[in-house]
């Protein structure tokens, strides 16, 4: 019934042949199990597994001399993988001295903020609805240029001490059980009060109601339980999300509190009067009831609770396993490439599958091992997939992919597999030349043995990038300061939305770290909007994934006040360095664009309905915002406005954003390929059970059908596929986003990304309705039409058209 966690992740990395992809980023409402996505902290450095001697793998090494080294290797790739796609993002470049002094480029936009600031304190928020600002604001470029510490909070920042997000219970870890227990007796309360509530609009208050008593400590916990420094605190998070996961599922079953919601949708007088929000969310409340299986007699109902909540703990176990790294024996590897991996004892640990090491035998070793079986986690994986599908042909689906798609753009597995077939085909032949392109570059650098595999995808693709295009990503980290990057991200919004951002002093034992941000969003007539919390910047233990978390959805509540939302964005930047601020490269830029899209969708889904706010809304819909602000990030008259080096004021030159621009096309068709095996393979998983193969067998066929390179014998890379966790049967939903933002882009942005006039467009048709109005209708009010399946193709291969201007001009 109540979808929690509303978190999004980002779209998966680019380039990589089965890479592992990203972790799996916290779910938002979801019609599938798991919704309380959990990922433990697992596994330190003596929690590896042993992947033993496999004779594949004993075969490459030992005849190690016959695979030479390569030459020294090229120049890096212009964009490596996104940092939290499964890959450690990358320190950029921090040349030169000037300790302590702020971006050049920061002058401009500074002399904007005071005015601005002034007209919001003159008493802009003075209407119903609206929130007074803060005296306390400061501009945002230069609380992201003050030099970073990195520490895990102690005491805190200033005023009286708090509790994390400012909730007075949790300044302690034994927080967690008190607002738990307040939040279930307080649930109760409204479980009898809706069951004793004539029908009518207060009846899906109620529910609102009820679903936000949960959510709002099951969503904060969701982020505790993956990002605090504290174990004790990660601990208490983790058990109560799972109390409440356990609650909800039961809640999901209750046959009274369904028979009043059953009552309201009965009456056709009362629904009619009910205005268009009001009616879809007591259709979805209803639609999470049926799913749980709500029609079925006690028994069943009972073994639809209990495989919830088996899906709960198994989604927990294999996520974890996905991390764990290998372990093997060192005397197996060659001496010379054993510095590449983590030494304990006589083992060496395998942690990922070092995709952009020039050394193709180090390549080759990390992918063998790192993905060599392991039959707990297989079993984990088979079980997991066993009892969705038991789940959903249990409630009345033929398929757990049924199921999940319910109320999705794509609404249906068979639209998935024909938009995935057409897209496949579309990219068939320019694959295939991306792969000709790489073999001849393999065979460049090294050749004697210059087969194209797996491990060679992302690390030759990189190389083609760099070569044609002679770039060096580290020539673009002096432009990108993190100081400058957000306030560029301000003048946009501002330009576009009338929003500004402004940073907020927090209160002692508010954010869990001292490097933590907090931003608060206002509006040029509307005032606050809500709160970012700005959690950047790498320390240890801390998942290296790029996530928005939301930890209090909006509402308008029983008072006529609107309860503000308050999001996390994580990201895993670099610390300053007493010679330079924080710099970023390029991908990075890009990462952080993204999820600030997910932060402004957060911001302006002001739905009167938590349920349906910001982000809680179907998967395929929920990455367009921030699939579309990498677009802003890619066009110079956007990067133009705020991209100057650290030191010298100097803008970055057009022709190299052009290039830079251009330089991700190389290959991108190949890549692309890569992701819609990731989709097949994900929507053969979840099709008809029993599987006619073992997963193993289903991932050999499908990469050597669908992707094109050969399956490596003795791998399993589908046991670090952890989106399967958060993105079962919905993986497509990347592709499907870009579709839809490129169209966006192209019909709506592209001739003027500053359009005041298009930016409130965008706001009234896609941001503003959050999860309260069908996805698809969205799409067909900013774009004006209804898009096709061959639409949402041609949009996706249209990107990857080579931009003659600057090819003209590079040659």
């Amino acid at each position: 019934m109540w979808g929690m966690p509303a978190g999004t992740g980002p779209p998966p990395h680019r380039q990589g042949a089965p890479a592992a992809p990203p972790p799996a980023p916290p779910l938002r409402r979801s019609a599938g199990p798991g919704r309380s996505r959990s990922q433990r902290a697992g596994g330190g450095a003596g929690a590896g597994r042993a992947a033993g001697s496999p004779a594949s793998l004993r075969a490459v090494t030992a005849g190690a001399a016959a695979l030479p080294l390569p030459p020294p290797p090229p120049p890096p790739a212009l964009l490596p993988p996104r940092p939290g796609r499964g890959e450690v993002a990358a320190q950029p470049c921090a040349p030169g001295p000037v300790a302590g002094t702020r971006s050049a480029m920061l002058a401009g936009c500074r002399r904007a903020l005071p005015a601005a600031l002034g007209r919001a304190l003159r008493g802009l928020a003075a209407g119903p609805g609206c929130r007074a600002v803060s005296t306390s604001w400061s501009p945002v470029g230069a609380a992201f240029d003050a030099k970073q510490q990195g520490q895990p909070l102690r005491g805190g920042a200033v005023g009286g001490k708090t509790g994390l997000f400012g909730v007075p219970e949790l300044s302690c870890p034994e927080g967690f059980k008190e607002a738990q227990d307040k939040a279930l007796q307080e649930s109760e309360q409204l479980v009898q009060k809706a069951c004793s509530t004539p029908p009518g609009p207060e009846t899906v208050k109620i529910f609102d109601q009820l679903s936000d008593s949960l959510c709002r400590v099951a969503d904060l916990a969701d982020f505790v339980k993956i990002a605090h420094p504290d174990f004790a605190f990660r601990e208490a998070a983790e058990e109560a999300c799972r109390s409440i996961g356990t609650v909800v599922e039961k809640l999901n079953t209750d046959v009274e509190l369904c028979q009043s919601l059953r009552r309201l949708l009965g009456d056709e007088i009362i629904m009619s009067s009910l205005d268009p929000e009001t009616r879809r969310v007591a259709e979805l409340f209803m639609f999470d009831f049926e799913i749980s299986g709500i029609h079925l007699d006690g028994e069943k109902r009972k073994k639809a609770v209990d495989l919830n909540v088996r899906i709960l703990d198994l989604c927990n176990e294999f996520l974890t396993g996905t991390h764990l790294p290998n372990k093997i024996d060192k005397h197996i590897l060659p001496e010379h490439i054993r510095y590449n991996f983590t030494a304990e004892g006589n083992y060496l640990q395998v942690a990922g599958l070092h995709a952009d090491c020039p050394d193709d035998l180090v390549r080759e070793a990390a992918y063998k091992i790192f993905l060599y079986p392991n039959a707990e986690q297989l079993n984990c994986l088979e079980e997991l997939l066993a009892s969705r599908n038991s789940l959903a042909q249990l409630v009345g689906y033929d398929t757990f992919a049924h199921r999940a798609l319910q109320g999705t753009m794509a609404k249906n597995p068979e639209t998935v597999r024909q938009f995935l077939e057409k897209l496949s085909d579309q990219l068939s032949k320019r694959t295939q030349k991306d792969f000709e392109m790489m073999t001849k570059m393999k065979m460049k650098l090294n050749p004697q043995n210059s087969k194209l595999m797996p491990w060679d995808h992302p690390y030759y693709s990189g190389v083609l990038r760099a070569e044609r295009y002679n770039i060096d990503p580290g020539l673009y980290c002096p432009f990108f300061s993190l100081g400058a990057c957000m306030e560029g991200l301000n003048s946009l919004f501002s330009q576009l939305l009338g929003i500004s951002l402004y940073a907020e002093q927090t209160q002692r034992g508010e954010v869990w770290s001292e490097d933590v941000r907090k931003l608060a969003v206002v509006h040029e007539t509307e005032g606050l909007l809500g709160y970012i919390y700005c959690d950047f910047f790498q320390r240890a233990d801390k998942p290296h994934q790029d996530c928005h978390f939301t930890v209090r959805g909006g509402r308008l509540r029983e008072n006529g006040e609107y309860q503000l939302p308050v999001v996390v964005l994580m990201l895993s930047l670099p610390h300053s360095t007493r010679d330079a601020p924080t710099l970023l490269s390029p991908g990075m830029m890009e990462n952080l664009f993204h999820e600030m899209g997910h932060a402004m969708h957060s911001m302006l889904g002001r739905t009167r309905y938590q349920h349906v706010t910001g982000t809680r809304c179907p998967t395929d819909f929920a990455e367009v915002p921030s699939i579309l602000m990498e677009y802003f990030a890619n066009d110079y008259r956007v990067v133009n406005q705020f991209a100057r080096h650290y030191k010298t004021g100097q803008p970055l030159p057009k022709n190299m954003v052009s290039r830079l621009c251009e330089s991700k096309k190389v290959c991108a068709a190949a890549d692309m390929q890569l992701q819609v095996f990731y989709a097949v393979l994900d929507q053969i998983y979840h099709g008809k059970h029993p599987l006619k193969q073992s997963t193993t067998e289903i991932l050999k066929e499908t990469q050597e059908k669908v992707y094109g390179l050969p399956y490596v014998p003795n791998t399993a890379w589908q046991l670090r596929f952890s989106h399967l966790v958060g993105y079962g049967a919905k993986y497509y939903s990347y592709l499907m986003s870009r579709a839809v933002a490129s169209m966006v882009w192209k019909q709506c942005f592209a001739q003027d990304p500053f359009d005041r006039a298009m930016g409130e467009r965008y706001r009234r048709e896609m941001l503003a309705h959050g999860g309260g109005k069908e996805p698809i209708l969205m799409v067909q009010g900013m774009l004006q039409k209804s898009p096709s399946v061959e639409d949402f193709v041609d949009a996706l291969v249209s990107d990857l058209d080579q931009d003659f201007e600057t090819f003209i001009m590079d040659s």
